[in-house]
């Protein structure tokens, strides 16, 4: 019983001292006892993010035992990625309770469970929820019912990888709530896989997240990982600290250095240093920050736009919804006359059926630069009301042609479209057909553009995307639906987004324009040619060779 251990060991510090000198182990570091100090903090919702190798899933299982040890009552439940790891947690979690000593009294009787998918401890009460229970994140959660939730890495490169995956699992460990007992509490451990991290997303709903790096972070890091660093590296960094190891007696700087070397800069960053920002740099090839943003007008723009990425020149006001280090920025320099666009297209993307909605962009064409003056989405699939909004946006912006992706019923939605049109701005409407898979299409079409500072947004469509989303759409809903959340989202990975129908219709709109520069560029190469072809023939004509009489020789 409680009142029967040790007072020092009711400490949980304490404690896995005892276990570590049991396992063999040298004395916990700094760091696994600042970790261990955290998970036995009173906060009922916590995320502990440590680097790999750290120790702190053996950490999590020593707590497990030394919360038994105050109270053999609890029922614990441990979730992982998949079945197996659930099931070494709890394995050693019981081979800790069958050797320690102190915690002998806890041994299952042969009456109990005792098996690594579920066990009892000796002075538990009957019941139906075992002492420890070990279960996969895509097991049957329903029906538990527990004191603590333990979710050990339950977020892997697997379940992951898209925002469909992502998604559900942000579902599934909602469950966790609703098996947990009246003060009970979640603890979630693990390393986060990508910027989109189920982890990063957590504290929104009321968790205390900590992050303990392998390494002292740079200042840009400390900045960006703010009251999440854990307070023992936050406390004592310092300029001259910086890339030194956090946890010298775990890993030194040789042995960091190999695995730098081994897993990569983009691995080492994500698996040793928690952060983010570089993984993401390179895995989401789209960037707010290429983006040029100002008041653009429906009937002119400039002649050049000049792009830079001076903080001053950053949108304050903007709301962003890209990564990290995504900002918005107007342009640094505007030369040149106003003038009218080239040309305008309004390109569309049919909802058909399901949660997609009609998404449209308004594309025009000066100078090189493809300047976006609309965009947004409209629900309510192919009804009167959706088809009569298209015309009159097509009318308000004066657009020459009108874009429809074919991905509806044969061309069916174009056949519909027509009338209204007809009716309220005659316009010509062709179909467009894809081929390629859709995530290389965009991003072929998009990152030369914007790499080049070429896509120019007016300042209202930011707004526009960010309002519409969130007045059509549910809170947890309206961030996936808005164009430049998929934008900087965006992968080449086959699903890396679940709705892309705003971007998808985005690059649409801007490969015409790629395709129409191409054009416009072979015949501007043969127009070349043929002038110079015309300048040697007249120069050939002017030689005195061609002007001489012609010999009698041959005659």
């Amino acid at each position: 019983m409680e009142n029967q251990i040790p007072t020092k060991l009711k400490d949980f510090r304490n404690f896995l001292y005892l276990v570590w000198k049991h396992l063999a182990l040298p004395r916990p570091t700094q760091v696994q006892y600042d970790i261990a100090n955290f998970i036995q903090s009173k906060e009922k919702r916590i995320i502990i993010n440590a680097f790999r190798g750290v120790g702190k899933s053996w950490i999590t299982s020593a707590y497990v035992c030394h919360q038994l040890l105050l109270n053999p009552q609890l029922n614990i439940l441990v979730v992982s990625a998949s079945k197996n790891r659930a099931d070494d947690f709890s394995t050693f979690t019981l081979r800790l309770i069958n050797e320690i000593e102190v915690l002998a009294h806890l041994k299952p009787r042969d009456d109990q469970r005792q098996s690594k998918v579920s066990f009892d401890v000796k002075p538990a009460r009957a019941s139906h929820a075992p002492s420890v229970k070990s279960l996969g994140i895509t097991g049957q959660l329903t029906g538990s019912r527990s004191d603590l939730v333990i979710a050990d890495d339950v977020e892997s490169a697997n379940n992951s990888a898209t925002m469909g995956m992502r998604d559900k699992l942000s579902e599934q460990v909602k469950e966790f709530e609703s098996i947990l007992k009246p003060q009970g509490r979640i603890i979630f451990l693990g390393t986060m896989q990508n910027e989109m991290s189920l982890y990063n997303q957590l504290p929104a709903r009321g968790y205390k997240q900590r992050i303990w790096t392998a390494r002292y972070p740079n200042e840009k890091q400390v900045k960006n990982f703010g009251d999440i660093l854990a307070p023992l590296i936050r406390n004592t960094w310092s300029i001259d600290e910086q890339g030194k190891p956090t946890d010298p007696e775990r890993f030194d700087d040789e042995d960091l250095k190999k695995r730098q070397l081994s897993y990569g800069a983009s691995g080492f960053n994500l698996q040793f240093m928690l952060d983010t920002s570089i993984s993401d740099a390179n895995k989401y090839p789209l960037s707010l920050s290429d983006l040029v943003v100002m008041s653009l007008n429906p009937k002119t723009a400039p002649e050049k736009v000049i792009w830079a990425s001076s903080p001053e020149l950053k949108h304050e006001e903007l709301p962003c919804v890209g990564l990290h280090s995504d900002a918005f920025y107007r342009p640094m320099q505007i030369q040149g006359d106003w003038m009218e666009y080239q040309g305008s297209v309004l390109a569309i993307d049919p909802s058909g059926r399901g949660d997609n909605e009609t998404s449209y962009v308004c594309a025009k064409m000066l100078n090189g630069n493809v300047f976006i003056t609309d965009a947004g989405g409209l629900v309510g699939g192919y009804t009167d009301k959706t088809l009569q909004s298209i015309a009159t946006i097509a009318k308000q912006q004066e657009v020459n042609l009108i874009l429809v992706e074919e991905n509806y019923g044969g061309g069916m939605f174009t056949k519909l479209l027509l009338p209204f049109v007809t009716k309220t701005y005659p316009v010509t409407i062709e179909e467009i057909r894809h081929q390629e898979a859709k995530e290389k299409r965009i991003i072929d079409t998009l990152e030369p553009l914007m790499q080049q500072h070429r896509l120019i947004i007016d300042s209202n469509v930011v707004h526009k995307d960010y309002n519409s989303a969130n007045e059509m759409y549910t809170l947890e809903k309206a961030l996936r639906y808005q164009l430049f959340y998929q934008m900087s989202r965006i992968s080449n990975v086959r699903g890396s987004l679940a709705i892309d129908d705003r971007l998808d219709v985005l690059s649409m709109a801007c490969r015409y324009w790629v395709d129409q520069l191409a054009k416009d560029q072979h015949t501007a190469q043969a127009q070349r040619r043929e002038e110079a072809l015309r300048d040697e023939l007249d120069s050939f004509l002017d030689t005195q060779v061609f002007n001489k009489r012609p010999s009698n020789r041959w005659m």
